[in-house]
């Protein structure tokens, strides 16, 4: 699968568990909902990190990329903070509300300006290329029990711009 379609496929997929989290009244079901969402954005985050942003770096994206790895920061740092807490606590539905906002910013930042310029920068052979090997990657992070406590430990700066 081509690497922009993935990438915004898991978008509306992500943006698609936060609404289910705003409407559902069980907390156990918000509990759940809440791993969910943490793991699959940890995974996301990773592999853009680890392999998209590095493959698609250069002079036209160089200062979009940084942004995006700033708003991943906060991703993280957020997530971090809500992995610690117990849901029934006072600030992890404000908590979760900023997440989902600042995600559906960032997948918004991503779509308008990013995907459109590697879109010119990469054929479809290398777009190809790229999904396949985000795919294989998501597929090994996921199948850690918990992704989600990886972001624990990357909240003191963004991740580096290789």
């Amino acid at each position: 699968m081509d690497v922009i379609e993935l990438l915004t496929k898991q978008h509306r997929e992500m943006e698609q568990l936060f609404d289910r989290y705003d409407t559902t009244s069980s907390d156990e079901e918000k509990l759940r909902l809440f791993a969910r969402v943490a793991d699959e954005l940890t995974v996301h985050i990773t592999t853009e990190e680890q392999i998209f942003y590095p493959a698609v770096k250069a002079r036209r994206t160089e200062d979009i990329l940084l942004e995006s790895l700033e708003e991943h920061l906060s991703l993280k740092r957020l997530l971090a903070d809500l992995i610690t807490l117990d849901p029934s606590e006072q600030t992890f539905e404000p908590k979760f509300k900023v997440l989902k906002e600042q995600a559906e910013h960032h997948h918004e930042e991503e779509e308008e300006h990013l995907f459109p310029k590697v879109k010119r920068i990469l054929d479809v052979a290398q777009l190809e290329s790229l999904g396949t090997e985000i795919a294989a990657s998501q597929s090994e992070l996921k199948a850690r029990a918990t992704p989600r406590e990886m972001v624990i430990t990357q909240t003191g700066a963004a991740a580096p711009l290789e």
